[in-house]
């Protein structure tokens, strides 16, 4: 029932619309305009004024003729800069690449299309199918921004499907982990780099010295990385003035704070050892989660693909999603491969098969009986 035409008709048309985080507000309508065409009502919730965006989440509810429970298809609007400007450019092997100025946008454009082109069909046959709610949110690539102001009370979903993974169209996501990152300052003593460098307390030596004592990578079953280190002023003064960033990763939620704690004691050490003061803060990005691979989520998954032709492989993933907000608010959910690949980059693609293998495989999860 998929009709690939208008699958890829679509997916050109909302690739064409600039959608930058806080920037979603015109294909947050075109996904209305879209859902209306079908008879859906949707509406956008408030949250753009709370991130200062131009776009709030956008959530309709769609009534099955089938008494079953009801599940969740979501995908974000906000694509990662380059995000303006950009063109759908379909190559004879299938492959649909940008015209290598900007993001395609396929994360998570290719998501958006196929959960409406699985509904559209659904629609237009007539098919019998199960209640389906849809949750179509902003500024998931600043860190979940705008799932994070959405009101989960509203939901009536307990399982969701959130399409929004790289990777072979048949595989899915059953585990991420914790995100926490942090930010340290390191306050020194500015003094004249020729005529009295000794007067100074030097801020960049002093976090430079802790960054060195800080393991980075795979430390034990978390990962660590220094992001960013910027200060100073000018070459001949002693600088006053570093910051530093970074993040710690995990699967367990423990573990990455242990090893936050532990990362705070070192700079502390190295900036009481240079005489400097450090200010250090952290924020909690998102909470690691992991869905059993027998729970009723993912084995209706594995049906699902078993019936389109697919793999059915869950995977873990180092990379947070809109999952992690749902899973802590109650919901089982599964990150669906949706043919996005090299994403964040301006060589991403996809293609015309993974598009048109990803919209069958959102149909035959809206149209599951169990």
């Amino acid at each position: 029932m998929i009709n690939p035409t208008r699958l890829l008709e679509r997916f050109q048309e909302f690739v064409a619309v600039d959608n930058a985080s806080k920037n979603e507000a015109a294909l947050c309508a075109k996904i209305r305009e879209t859902l209306a065409a079908l008879g859906i009502a949707s509406s956008e919730d408030d949250s753009a004024a709370k991130i200062g965006g131009t776009s709030g989440n956008l959530y309709a509810y769609v009534e099955g003729s089938r008494p079953l429970a009801p599940l969740l298809f979501s995908a974000h609007m906000d694509s990662v800069a380059p995000a303006c400007g950009k063109k759908a450019v379909f190559h004879p092997d299938g492959t649909i690449t940008s015209d290598a100025t900007t993001v395609l946008g396929a994360d998570d454009l290719s998501g958006v299309c196929v959960i409406l082109e699985a509904l559209t069909s659904i629609r237009e046959s007539g098919a019998a199918h199960r209640p389906i709610e849809l949750l179509f949110d902003a500024a998931e690539e600043t860190y979940c921004a705008g799932i994070q102001q959405f009101d989960f009370s509203r939901l009536r979903s307990k399982e969701a499907y959130i399409f929004d993974l790289t990777g072979p169209v048949g595989s899915a996501a059953y585990q991420a982990p914790s995100i926490l990152s942090f930010c340290a300052e390191f306050h020194g003593r500015a003094a004249h780099a020729a005529f009295s460098p000794e007067s100074g307390i030097h801020a960049i030596k002093a976090a430079a010295n802790a960054v060195s004592s800080i393991e980075c990578g795979h430390v034990a079953d978390t990962t660590v990385n220094i992001g960013t280190i910027r200060g100073g002023s000018a070459d001949n003064v002693v600088p006053e003035h570093c910051i530093v960033t970074g993040e710690v990763r995990s699967f367990e939620a423990a573990s990455a704070r242990q090893q936050l704690l532990h990362i705070r004691e070192r700079f502390a050490a190295a900036a009481a050892d240079a005489g400097a003061q450090m200010n250090f803060r952290d924020d909690t990005l998102c909470l690691a989660y992991k869905v059993g691979t027998e729970e009723p989520v993912a084995n209706r998954f594995r049906a699902a693909c078993k019936q389109v032709g697919l793999s059915g492989h869950l995977v873990s993933t180092y990379v947070g999603s809109d999952n992690n907000h749902f899973f802590h608010h109650g919901l089982r959910g599964l990150v669906v491969a949706s043919g996005m690949n090299n994403c964040h980059s301006c060589g991403e693609y996809t293609s015309t098969a993974e598009l048109l293998r990803a919209a069958e495989l959102a149909q035959a999860l809206m149209l599951s009986e169990e």
